[in-house]
């Protein structure tokens, strides 16, 4: 998750839609959210201390700008995922929340003030995410990368996660955050490929996995790992199939959660998936040689990274040993 906590107003002005590409769209009731997904609001004074911190800092945490359900429980626990490159995103994906628009210049001062709050925070592990920025010749890899080594310098006990946009057509940015040497690349599917045209029209499903797969060439060593939402209208076996792709490309960790429909604007709400159905999805997906699985209602990205980075290592240590 990630949050905008400052509004940049040179990129959306005061009053400006957030979403202006799906003005024009008929609005999709909310639906009531059932009991097994519903959170307490924020209230813990540590939230309080984290809000304030990133403000402080001019940075961006998708948590807010995402409108993730999480929030309270993981900034309370100084756990945030950064947002750089801004909080106006080129893309216009239906599932999503983040502003859309003409971004801003990047600020060559973000990787030093996004290493200064993790060191401030004393982050164990942090989670380095973006818009995507089409309009960069290289997507931004670049600036990930920056934020990387700063992060490194800053903080070098810290472990790093890059959750990254796809990167199509920028050739050679991928390599760019490889060789800055992250400790788990995350780039996620997000929906069944089925889904891609009407969910994630700029993206390309294949292009997405083979991007998973080219980090395991480049470097074994990183942990991959991948996302997806539950909810859309996909079917079970759709679901088992994106499962068979992300093993393929030999991808890690998979998280699965139940898709919230963020305004009336965006994609609507096929049906809320049950728990026992996250724990089904889940033990499929250990059945087929994941290191990691994280599936349930409110699972998110990022949610728990910090624990899960140490299962992951403890998982990769338990298959070298019993091979």
């Amino acid at each position: 998750m990630a949050t905008r906590i400052e509004i940049d107003h040179r990129t959306r002005p005061a009053g400006a839609a957030r979403h202006p590409e799906k003005a024009h769209r008929p609005d999709n009731p909310i639906p009531r959210k059932p009991a097994w997904i519903r959170v307490k609001a924020p209230t813990h004074p540590l939230y309080q201390e984290t809000r304030a911190l990133m403000r402080e800092n001019g940075l961006t945490t998708v948590c807010e700008e995402a409108a993730c359900p999480n929030i309270g429980e993981c900034w309370s626990r100084r756990h945030a995922t950064m947002m750089i490159m801004g909080e106006v995103c080129t893309r216009a994906c239906a599932f999503c929340n983040v502003a859309t628009g003409i971004p801003a210049p990047l600020d060559p001062d973000e990787p030093r003030r996004v290493a200064n709050a993790v060191a401030r925070l004393g982050l164990a592990h942090v989670v380095i995410t973006s818009v995507d920025r089409d309009d960069l010749p290289d997507g931004g890899a670049g600036h990930f990368a920056r934020t990387i080594r700063a992060i490194r310098e800053a903080a070098p006990a810290a472990t790093i996660e890059v959750l990254t946009p796809d990167f199509l057509r920028k050739d050679g940015a991928l390599e760019t955050v490889v060789a800055a040497r992250p400790d788990v690349f995350n780039h996620n599917l997000e929906t069944v490929p089925a889904l891609y045209p009407t969910i994630r029209p700029g993206a390309r499903y294949y292009h997405s996995l083979r991007l998973l797969d080219r980090v395991k060439q480049l470097d074994p060593a990183i942990f991959t790992k991948s996302g997806l939402m539950v909810g859309l209208g996909e079917s079970r076996l759709e679901v088992l199939q994106v499962m068979d792709d992300l093993r393929s490309a030999e991808v890690d960790f998979l998280t699965i959660g139940q898709y919230l429909q963020p305004s009336v604007k965006h994609a609507a709400v096929a049906r809320f998936v049950p728990p026992e159905e996250f724990e089904d999805y889940a033990k499929a997906a250990r059945g087929k040689g994941f290191l990691l699985v994280s599936a349930s209602p409110l699972t998110r990205s990022s949610y728990h990274a910090d624990r899960d980075f140490a299962a992951l290592k403890a998982a990769r240590l338990a298959r070298i040993a019993a091979a």
